[in-house]
């Protein structure tokens, strides 16, 4: 198991945990989440690529639109 913290609170996650995978255990649709780890943003498309290592910060936020 790696520890990581999402939204500030510790988790733990199996090994090989993508941020996919995290997202999709989260309670809330996949689309509706904006996310970020180690304070770097992560598209929903390359989520899946993106390994989720021991002591990685992840946050998870409403997207803002608008112009």
């Amino acid at each position: 198991m790696s520890t990581i913290t999402l939204n500030g609170e510790p988790r733990a996650l199996p090994p090989g945990q993508t941020l996919a995978g995290l997202v999709a255990a989260l309670d809330a649709a996949p689309k509706s989440l904006a996310t970020a780890v180690n304070g770097e943003f992560v598209a929903i498309a390359a989520r899946e690529q993106q390994l989720l290592q021991d002591g990685d910060a992840v946050f998870t936020f409403q997207p803002i639109t608008g112009g």
